[in-house]
């Protein structure tokens, strides 16, 4: 039996797989306080449906994959630890001049970010490698220890290491970690070398400090989280997802928690590229993922899940950059929690404050005043108060309806209906912009593509969204509700090593690229060994960052083979860069030099299927519920259908108005829209 959780800023979501490939879902309050609370508690819903103890349940596990936001969470709400900063001497600002760069370039108003780690707790270090490894000043044992000194008395709880050109000549690095290990034992550090070996020094300098950061608190979360699951009667591999949209023991995520930042909202691309190509062979899908706080885009572009290298945490050029590559997300504060107001100008917002977990919107009568998305669509009628969760929590109507009509209504001088529908409606919109932005950004034109709806409120206004936009087509998958536990359970455990290795189309060094290669090979082939042993299939892909001479950024452009022999291998790999050029920039220069800068090899182990089964339902479920009064603008309060998922025949189409409702998500299909079961358990609409 294996277990996928998420852990949302709302709802703690959980999958479960039997032996037999079945799957079952739920969820629970988000615990903010205690986040491993919400995900025992969870568990202790799936012990109660398999008529088992709790401890007899999980002790049939053999697998738990944790998907987390205490990582980033920590750094928005600056829960980190005291950390130091320690840098070549005389380059002490690194992390202050970062890059260049700004989103409105003539607004002198904006203040310059502040540093990750502040300049007092910045220390520079004698030494001095130059960029052809040599040194170039010796090294100044003597100092390091004046300077760990000076982090005793500061109470220092983690320490950042970078200093320049160590991606060529560590051995500096390496000196200054054994010193700390010896002279501060127990606090722990991060060298930007291990961490991650690439060019430019403020993203290697900030992936530093943001993961020497995060160490104590997340060795003390992961810990936690295993013991207390331990304690309860799990004996199982603890895994975690990164936002690389892998996962990795429990255990070496605390060695580099930088990688929890995007945790669980990785993973709903990876679901959505299942659900999209498993149903319908659309070249590009958008997947949509709405929380109770935020709402995640994605892409799928032919089959492949694009990255970026522009991970900020925070907006771009006033947060802080991560320095790795990660599955492009865009976030906006849009979700079934939103709160709705309305300005001093009588505009009304939605968005991007939350009422979250707790407390909550006004409906869920625990202590939140402020009218939110779910509010609205509780009024509208899209939802049923005595169905919530499965009719584990009842909603408030009658308190809903006060909070729209004092707070939103009157201020806008419209009845609570036209109110309600207004929220809706600028969320709908708040959603559209921001799957406008990652679909243009990448040359995509979203009426060409299928829309994957995921999250616990995606049903409620997707088919809005779907037609705004003008896709073809919208499907809201089966694990819908729980997009990205359900991608976890498809996703694999994963490694990627990288090392820098400078040569050109004009000088190639073949004998040292194929050296670089091998070793890279060998540290994916010791990962598949170690803690991939016993996969069910290893894959191991290199890749390498390119440019044409004198640019400034590098793409990504795969290797075909894992080694380059040969003059027609390196013309191969100028061809493909060239082409992924091409597609990036929509410009091509065949006759300029291409440089090869950096190395990569990843390596993927497949534990599970890697594809999700159908979920598991009970017979009470297979009901058509009858009708309720449903309110759709431009048709007023229409007597709406109302069936259950499991009452649909697979492939029969039928018209909106109509509501479909599982235990953890409603769909709403308006009067303008059909809709039809589809075989892998989605719900395909077309509006």
């Amino acid at each position: 039996m294996r277990f996928a959780c998420d852990t949302g800023g709302t709802f703690t979501d959980l999958i479960v797989e039997d032996g037999s490939g079945k799957l079952s879902m739920y969820k629970a309050p988000t615990t903010p306080e205690d986040p491993v609370a919400g995900v025992l508690d969870a568990l202790g819903l799936a012990a109660i449906d398999f008529k088992m103890d709790r401890a007899d349940f999980l002790a049939h596990g053999t697998m738990l994959i944790h998907g987390t936001t205490h990582a980033i969470n920590a750094i928005v709400t600056g829960n980190t630890a005291k950390t130091a900063f320690l840098t070549t001497a005389g380059h002490p600002d690194i992390l202050v001049l970062r890059e260049a760069g700004r989103i409105e370039p003539f607004n002198f108003h904006v203040p310059y970010p502040e540093p990750y780690i502040p300049r007092s707790l910045t220390f520079e270090i004698p030494e001095r490698v130059g960029s052809n490894g040599k040194i170039v000043e010796k090294f100044d044992e003597a100092a390091v220890l004046r300077v760990i000194a000076k982090l005793k008395r500061a109470k220092i709880e983690a320490v950042a290491v970078c200093l320049l050109w160590s991606i060529v000549n560590p051995v500096n690095e390496r000196k200054i970690g054994r010193l700390l290990k010896k002279h501060l034992p127990g606090v722990p550090f991060t060298l930007s070398h291990q961490l991650n070996p690439a060019l430019r020094e403020y993203r290697r300098a900030s992936s530093a400090a943001i993961d020497a950061s995060l160490k104590p608190l997340m060795a003390r979360y992961l810990g936690g989280l295993t013991e207390r699951l331990g304690a309860a009667g799990f004996a199982g591999r603890t895994l975690v997802l990164t936002s690389q949209g892998g996962m990795v023991d429990a255990r070496d995520l605390a060695e580099r928690p930088i990688h929890a930042i995007n945790s669980g909202p990785s993973m709903a691309p990876i679901a959505g590229r299942h659900y999209s190509g498993g149903e319908r062979k659309t070249p590009n899908a958008i997947i949509a993922d709405t929380g109770g706080t935020t709402y995640d885009v994605s892409l799928v572009r032919r089959g492949r899940i694009p990255k970026t290298r522009e991970t900020w945490i925070g907006r771009p050029y006033r947060g802080h950059m991560t320095g790795f590559p990660s599955i492009d997300i865009k976030s906006v504060g849009a979700g079934g929690g939103s709160i709705a107001h309305v300005d001093g100008g009588e505009i009304l917002h939605v968005g991007p404050e939350s009422a979250g977990a707790v407390p909550g919107p006004v409906c869920y009568r625990n202590g939140g005043d402020q009218p939110t998305l779910t509010d609205a669509c509780l009024v509208l009628g899209y939802l049923d108060p005595n169905f919530f969760l499965g009719g584990l929590m009842k909603l408030d109507v009658a308190a809903a309806r006060r909070a729209i009509e004092q707070q939103v209504a009157k201020p806008l001088g419209l009845n609570v209906m036209q109110a309600a529908w207004s929220v809706v409606g600028v969320a709908t919109e708040n959603m559209v912009q921001a799957i406008s932005e990652i679909t243009v950004n990448q040359g995509i034109d979203p009426a060409d593509a299928i829309l994957i709806g995921g999250g616990g409120a995606a049903g409620l206004n997707s088919v809005f969204i779907a037609r705004r936009l003008g896709c073809r087509e919208l499907v809201i998958p089966e694990t819908g509700a729980a997009l990205s536990a359900a991608g976890a359970m498809m996703s694999d455990l994963s490694s990627d090593y990288r090392a820098m290795f400078f040569t050109s189309s004009a000088d190639w060094d073949e004998a040292g690229v194929n050296a670089i290669l091998k070793d890279l090979e060998a540290s994916c082939k010791e990962f598949a060994t170690g803690p991939g042993e016993g996969a069910q299939t290893t894959k191991i892909e290199f890749s390498v960052e390119a440019r044409y001479a004198g640019q400034v950024w590098e793409i990504d452009v795969p290797l075909r083979k894992s080694r380059l022999r040969g003059k027609a291998a390196l013309v191969a790999l100028i061809a493909d860069f060239h082409d992924a050029h091409e597609e990036v920039f929509a410009v091509r220069d065949d006759g300029s030099v291409v440089e090869f800068v950096g190395w990569t090899a990843s390596v993927r182990c497949r534990l599970g299927s890697g594809r999700a089964g159908r979920v598991r339902h009970s017979a009470a479920e297979d009901i058509v519920l009858g009708k309720r009064k449903v309110y759709f603008e431009n048709h007023g309060r229409v007597d709406t259908p109302i069936h259950s998922l499991q009452s649909l025949k697979t492939g029969q189409r039928k018209k909106g108005p109509a509501i479909i409702e599982t235990p953890f998500t409603t769909i709403v299909v308006d009067p303008g829209a059909s809709f039809l079961l589809a075989r892998l358990g989605s719900v395909h609409i077309t509006a």
